[in-house]
């Protein structure tokens, strides 16, 4: 057995340099009397292709940047898997994701207020933290703020073919917006983007690199966690560190106020079931044993599925004409070279809207990403002919999947099930969303383009059948959260408190996107930052007043 050397102790060891991760090491190493490890996986975010914000093609999907896990074959999808990207460098998933700032509606915030019984989830309660890290173009006011580290910018670029879109959005009853991000998110419009001066704006650039100027955050990349340590203590278990490995060592670090474990909603639940805190069951058919019964750990997956509906057009400008040429293709260089603009200054989505699927919804249930693009699936090349690309997610899917080990091995992925479209609420969601988007795509504003339905096809008519058409070409939007929840005492499922304390283990928090326990309405990477800058509070508050420990659950 390989000789496990000491990495040292410190008050606070952050497992995963990812968004949150980020944000931790940032807020806690204020407190220059303390001491802070951050381990992440990957490497420092030095590729090219995550600062240019087109490069997201070339960082997902790459085993510099990406675990490339994959999801088992999935019934709703027709017996499809697909590619999962996380992000395995500093700055996680905001190195690699669609810089789109959203924070999602009011009523999120106010659900996750009510399962927890904490009433700062409210919205009126998080929308300072939105605020207090927020760098906003337009300035502060009342839904912004202006002096935080995340830069937010309106995109460097317009297409007729989307100005149209949002025009034929309007006269199918969706109004046109400014700001998606006032609480109610309903309505067209550009996307504001997390980018500065036309570079991606991460995580690790915007909280890491001033935190690490500081002399009390040590961090370690290339660097797996395997394990959690956990000890019984007079006062019941408690985690005192972690073994990892990296650089052809074995490690442990200490830690002596509490470890927090950030590796976003696949790695946290992962990590915790391989550190025998989990449902008993899976961890005993892997030779673990059971040190907590939690069997809500890696169970609630949510993810938002988006539908790809392919629309081909005539007389428009589209990325498909312009990167099929190398004239095209030199006049895109150029523009990015001279101005950090163009197509190379995109995200991956540039129009947004929000809207109902069916008159019944309180609020806007739907999220549509427009892309002046097409393709046949992520990573294959353009479509020769102009066409844009519709793609609608339902915001509040009732589907539930689960993470879950599949051997004890530390190194192995596990086993990622989403179950999308699996009950029949989110196939009605799903055939409606296509009869809408249809009915954009034929109303006026858009017929001097002509546009024709390419993908799935107007053979497919019925709730069944558009149903099943959905599943042959949805893939993720890249927003699974849920796998670590917080909830009451009494609920089976939840665990972590509301103050995100994994139950029946002191000194151990979950801090990422699997604390959620519903998913937020639209991308989740900003709401992440809040929860991140939320539990900053919570430990600084825990660490000046008595301890109290979480609530208990089942020892084994």
């Amino acid at each position: 057995m390989q000789t496990r050397e000491s990495a040292g102790t410190y008050d606070y060891v952050i497992i995963g340099g990812g968004t949150a991760g980020c944000v931790l090491a940032n807020r806690l190493t204020q407190d220059r009397n303390v001491q802070v490890l951050l381990i992440e996986a990957g490497g420092k975010d030095d590729y090219l292709w995550i600062h240019i914000p087109v490069g997201y093609l070339y960082c997902i999907d790459n085993p510099r940047t990406d675990w490339l896990f994959r999801t088992e074959a999935d019934a709703g999808l027709n017996g499809r898997s697909l590619i999962y990207p996380r992000g395995k460098v500093l700055g996680g998933c905001s190195s690699i994701n669609g810089m789109i700032y959203m924070r999602g509606q009011q009523r999120d915030y106010d659900h996750w207020a009510e399962v927890t019984g904490d009433d700062r989830w409210r919205w009126e309660q998080v929308l300072p933290l939105f605020k207090r890290t927020e760098n906003h173009h337009g300035g502060a006011n009342a839904h912004h703020g202006a002096s935080g580290e995340w830069r937010v910018e309106k995109q460097r670029l317009r297409w007729d073919i989307l100005d149209a879109f949002r025009d034929a959005a309007r006269e199918s009853g969706i109004p046109n917006t400014e700001d998606f991000n006032r609480g109610d998110n309903e309505g067209c419009g550009y996307f504001e983007v997390n980018q500065k001066s036309g570079l991606r704006w991460n995580t690790a650039k915007a909280f890491l690199r001033p935190a690490a100027q500081r002399g009390n955050l040590t961090i370690m990349t290339g660097c797996h966690v395997e394990k959690l340590v956990v000890e019984q203590t007079g006062e019941g278990l408690r985690c005192t560190g972690v073994e990892f490995t990296g650089g052809g060592r074995a490690w442990t670090a200490t830690s002596v106020r509490e470890t927090l474990l950030a590796a976003g909603a696949v790695g946290s639940p992962q990590l915790l079931q391989l550190s025998g805190i989990g449902p008993a069951s899976l961890l005993q058919q892997h030779g673990i044993r059971p040190l907590v019964d939690l069997p809500g750990v890696g169970e609630n997956l949510q993810d938002h599925l988006q539908i790809r509906m392919v629309f081909k057009v005539k007389g428009a400008k589209t990325l498909n004409t312009l990167a099929n040429s190398w004239h095209g293709k030199l006049r895109i260089g150029m523009q990015y070279l001279l101005n950090r603009s163009g197509p190379m200054a995109m995200a991956p989505s540039q129009l947004g809207a929000f809207t109902r699927s069916d008159p019944s919804q309180a609020t806007a249930n739907l999220q549509y990403h427009v892309q002046p693009l097409s393709l046949d699936r992520f990573g294959q090349p353009l479509h020769s002919f102009p066409a844009f690309t519709a793609s609608v997610c339902n915001l509040r899917p009732t589907s539930r999947g689960h993470v879950r080990i599949a051997s004890g091995d530390p190194q192995g992925a596990p086993k990622i099930t989403p179950n999308y479209l699996s009950t029949p609420e989110d196939r009605k969601v799903a055939a409606d969303s296509l009869r809408l988007t249809r009915r954009i795509a034929a109303a006026p504003a858009l017929q001097r383009f002509a546009p024709e339905e390419y993908k799935p096809g107007l053979q497919f008519t019925t709730d069944e059948e558009l149903a099943a058409a959905a599943g042959d070409i949805a893939t993720t939007i890249f927003h699974p959260v849920g796998t670590c929840k917080m909830g009451r005492a009494g609920d089976p499922l939840a665990v972590v408190d509301s103050e995100l304390r994994v139950r029946g283990v002191a000194g151990l928090r979950v801090v990422d996107a699997s604390v959620m326990p519903t998913i937020t309405s639209g991308n989740c990477n900003s709401p992440t930052i809040m929860i991140a800058d939320r539990a900053a509070d919570l430990i600084r508050a825990q660490a000046s007043a008595k301890i109290i420990l979480p609530e208990t659950a089942s020892l084994v």
